[in-house]
């Protein structure tokens, strides 16, 4: 089925593959965002659901800030707020409800001269952009017509233009735009046109099927296992989770051990060299106990020179493996119909 592209094309009417085949392009995409800070900035909060706010996530693994980092996903703004922190408000559609209030709060302290954060927006449009634009916040605006999780290069572009512009960070945009390449070349490996027997990412995909998954990896690489888990589940319409290593060996890993008997579950590892030694232990110790008690995990040893290559070669990897997975279950993995109707009847 995979090596049938005419199937692929038909199945898949918004080309999601298309768009996963370009991602390296977003990493490169020019915004030309000017913007100093006011104040110094003592933290940055980056508020965000879903696909929105996946970049920020990616922060602590790299590049790294030198102030506490809050991802915030809910409706209220964090008492630890302050003149000093930086608010970045992401929501690719502009209308996400759990953004906008925190938007609206932090314009609210402003305007009443109470907490006033420093804001920007990042976003495509929207409820978000109007709100911005009346206020007169920076913004940096996304290219539409993407589902959120299909944008996440923009966004993850986006805050690094930000964040350079602060003493927070320094020199990124080039490591990024060397990661792209270095991820560019490696998605030739797992395009449609490269047959299952060639194609890891295929393979996986195969793997996967009619089971529920769950994506393991080290502190480095969580961020991107845990966008294999949220394309898993948009892309395939399959439940996947996601876990950490070394918590999982506090708690989790006891779960494997016993109940239920008959695990229909799927195990990936996403395993880099570049995680502390006792982790890359952790794994392999994890794997030899839990052998017989848990399904053999798929491991993925990622490929990359350094922090941002790993973490990008793993989401692009990802990204293919859960489509493919969307045309084996016969979907089409563009669209996200139950949220949508779940928005809906929010507002009912």
């Amino acid at each position: 089925m995979l090596d049938d592209l005419k199937y692929m094309h038909e199945r898949d009417a918004q080309d999601a593959l298309g768009i996963a085949e370009k991602q390296w392009r977003q990493y490169q995409h020019l915004f030309n965002f000017k913007w100093r800070a006011p104040r110094d900035i003592h933290d940055v909060v980056i508020a965000g659901m879903g696909g929105s706010d996946l970049a920020g996530k990616f922060l602590p693994s790299w590049p790294g800030l030198k102030v506490p980092l809050t991802i915030l996903q809910d409706y209220i703004l964090p008492k630890h707020v302050t003149t000093n922190t930086l608010l970045v408000c992401c929501s690719y559609s502009g209308n996400t409800e759990e953004t906008l209030s925190v938007l609206k709060q932090a314009m609210s302290d402003k305007s009443a001269l109470k907490i006033a954060p420093m804001v920007i927006v990042v976003s495509s449009g929207g409820q978000e952009l109007e709100l911005a634009k009346q206020a007169k916040l920076p913004v940096i605006v996304i290219p539409h017509d993407l589902q959120p999780r299909f944008a996440f290069g923009y966004q993850l572009r986006a805050l690094i233009e930000i964040l350079e512009q602060t003493p927070l960070l320094k020199a990124s945009i080039q490591e990024l735009t060397g990661a792209s390449n270095f991820v560019k070349s490696s998605i030739e490996g797992w395009l449609p046109t490269v047959p299952t027997k060639s194609n890891q990412a295929k393979q996986i995909a195969q793997e996967l099927i009619g089971r529920s998954v769950v994506v393991y990896s080290g502190t480095l690489l969580a961020p991107s296992a845990y966008k294999w888990k949220i394309n898993i589940n948009e892309n395939a319409k399959q439940i996947a989770w996601q876990g950490t290593l070394p918590e999982f060996n506090h708690n989790e890993m006891l779960g494997w051990s016993e109940q239920p008997v008959q695990k229909p579950y799927a195990v990936i590892d996403l395993r880099t060299n570049l995680d502390h030694p006792r982790v890359q232990k952790r794994f392999k110790v994890s794997e030899r106990l839990l052998s017989g008690k848990r399904p053999a995990a798929i491991v993925v040893d990622v490929q990359g020179k350094n922090p941002i290559e790993q973490l990008l070669w793993a989401v692009a990897l990802g990204d293919f493996v859960s489509i493919y997975l969307a045309l084996l279950n016969n979907l089409n993995p563009t669209p996200v119909d139950l949220v949508e109707k779940f928005k809906k009847a929010l507002d009912e």
